[in-house]
């Protein structure tokens, strides 16, 4: 379908949609460029204003993974006509103080009248135009190294097959409603080749966007991951959304593996996240000193010379 929108060239778009990023990027001036992005999606978790807050985080999460600042953000909101306005209030309660958290001003938004609740918000952030963070810059010889666990679209599945541990599932709502506001300027400290946030896609589909974009192989050490408590038990138990299956039917055509991925695991390779992790490839020499600054970040594979298929699992 992408293909079938017509293009005009402009000077001042850096970031296109024809790239894959995680937002697309006009330059103003020399100095100054607009990171721009969207996301919105229906309840994942139970309560109201923590679904708010994690569509926040979920959105301004794509302005990190570009390397920029989020400034402004504006709501979108589907909302069914016998709704309960006061679940609807703590819903945008809870996203309007997690953009506070992140410096991020609510400008407003808009609204329509839908049998299913979709919350989200479109978010604008501010780069310099060459310090843009692309998915497309990894290089062989770097290092691979994640932020988060994986996890969350299983631990949300089994939540609403009822199989769901309390703690499991405060584990995962934790994960999704912390920043990558720390990760990002981190990783600004370091020579920083591409990057990502795994989102919907799951971990194997941004991986490969990375792969493809920066005409390498991503080689993903299965033993590295870290997964959030009870995720690889609720995969095991078949709790799988039709997202993770989706994911696997696009992309597992891209991807080898010379190990035996055990029952559950390769689930979660194509699990789609919420308010994921970041994605860094960077020099091996940085890599250690990310690891030290930032304390959840871990090395999860390497990149290669393209050879055979995008994604290797080792």
């Amino acid at each position: 379908m992408l293909a079938r929108i017509p293009r005009w060239a402009n000077e001042n778009v850096l970031v296109g949609f024809d790239t894959a990023d995680d937002a697309g990027v006009f330059k103003l001036t020399e100095e100054c460029a607009l990171v721009q992005t969207v996301d919105f999606f229906t309840p994942i978790v139970d309560d109201a204003y923590t679904f708010g807050a994690i569509a926040a985080a979920n959105a301004l999460s794509d302005v990190y993974a570009m390397g920029g600042k989020p400034v402004s953000a504006l709501s979108i909101l589907a909302w069914p006509v016998s709704g309960d306005t006061e679940e609807l209030a703590e819903i945008l309660k809870g996203g309007a103080e997690k953009l506070h958290e992140a410096d991020c001003a609510l400008l407003g938004g808009h609204s329509v009248k839908d049998d299913e609740l979709k919350f989200g918000y479109a978010v604008t952030g501010l780069i310099h135009p060459d310090r843009i963070k692309s998915n497309a810059g990894a290089r062989p010889g770097d290092a691979l190294v994640f932020t988060k666990r994986l996890g969350t679209g299983v631990i949300a599945t089994a939540l609403k097959q009822g199989i769901a541990k309390e703690a499991d599932v405060e584990g995962a709502v934790q994960s999704m409603l912390k920043l990558n506001r720390q990760a990002c300027e981190a990783m600004l400290a370091f020579d920083i080749h591409g990057c990502t946030d795994v989102t919907g896609f799951g971990l194997i589909g941004h991986a490969r966007e990375m792969a493809l974009g920066s005409q390498v192989t991503i080689e993903i050490d299965l033993s590295a991951l870290r997964f959030l408590p009870g995720a690889v038990d609720y995969a095991r138990q078949g709790a799988i959304a039709g997202g993770l299956k989706n994911n696997r039917e696009f992309a597992s055509s891209c991807v080898e593996a010379s190990v035996e991925i055990g029952r559950g695991f390769e689930d979660l390779l194509y699990d789609p996240q919420t308010s994921g992790g970041l994605l860094i490839a960077l020099p091996e020499r940085d890599a250690a000193q990310l690891e030290t600054k930032l304390p959840d970040a871990y090395r999860i594979g390497q990149v290669t010379e393209r050879t055979g298929k995008p994604i290797r699992i080792v």
